[in-house]
């Protein structure tokens, strides 16, 4: 199945991964001032059992310098030295150490691999392996509003206002008029001042500025509190809202 093939892959990789984690790169390098009369130079060590048929030859850098790069286990230590074209053995004159060779009578360069934190690469690779197989989650956009969601919204809004032509004196084109500085409901007309409501009137043109709004918000409050019998007394006094 693919899924069983995918998990392979993934394993596979992983125990891949994890191997490499203990090799290191390091790069050996020798000034050119080192080689003497010498045309180059090969590297042999504890890292190629100090076999000349196995040696890694150093290459020349473009500042001059000669260099050659080997994959060590971390954590270990080797000892090494360079083989000269002429046939001189050198020491590397940047080594971290230098160690006394008893068999024969020398002394070697040493390099000490540094460790690597294996848990710590095994927990970051095993994250991005979840990562590649878990399912991506989807995205939650949110959606359009349709035609029924605006329906819906304009309904509800609908359902809280009251209707503002139950005040005497006011008619269809006030009542748009305070709907909309915001008044659209009998609270919010009783909570309104004279002044404010007649400045709306005023605004709107001579036409408005003939109505008297003095006794809207106290119909409006009886009309709030549902007090209806009292609201009608209140209006057969009143002749066009006054």
């Amino acid at each position: 199945m693919a899924h069983e093939s995918s998990k392979k892959r993934v394993t596979s990789l992983k125990n891949v991964k994890i191997k490499n984690i203990r090799m290191k790169k390091i790069t050996f390098t020798l000034p050119a001032e080192a080689l003497g009369n010498a045309t180059g130079a090969v590297l042999l060590g504890d890292f190629n059992d100090w076999n000349f048929d196995k040696g890694i030859s150093l290459s020349v850098q473009p500042d001059g310098t000669l260099a050659a790069s080997v994959e060590l286990e971390a954590g270990k230590s080797y000892q090494y030295r360079f083989l000269l074209s002429d046939g001189t053995w050198i020491n590397d004159w940047a080594a971290q150490q230098y160690v006394h060779d008893a068999a024969f009578g020398v002394e070697n360069s040493l390099i000490i691999v540094p460790s690597e934190t294996i848990v710590e690469k095994v927990a970051t690779i095993a994250k991005k392996v979840k990562a590649a197989v878990a399912p991506k989650e989807e995205t939650t956009q949110p959606k359009k509003a349709t035609k029924t969601t605006k329906a819906k919204k304009e309904k509800a809004e609908a359902a809280v206002k009251d209707d503002l032509t139950k005040i005497e004196g006011i008619g269809s084109k006030i009542a748009q008029l305070l709907e909309a500085e915001g008044i659209v409901t009998f609270a919010a007309l009783g909570k309104a001042t004279g002044k404010k409501l007649k400045a709306i009137l005023e605004a709107a043109g001579p036409k408005f500025q003939l109505h008297d709004p003095a006794s809207w918000p106290k119909q409006a409050k009886l009309a709030a509190a549902a007090k209806w019998d009292e609201l009608a007394a209140l209006q057969e006094k009143l002749i066009g809202g006054k």
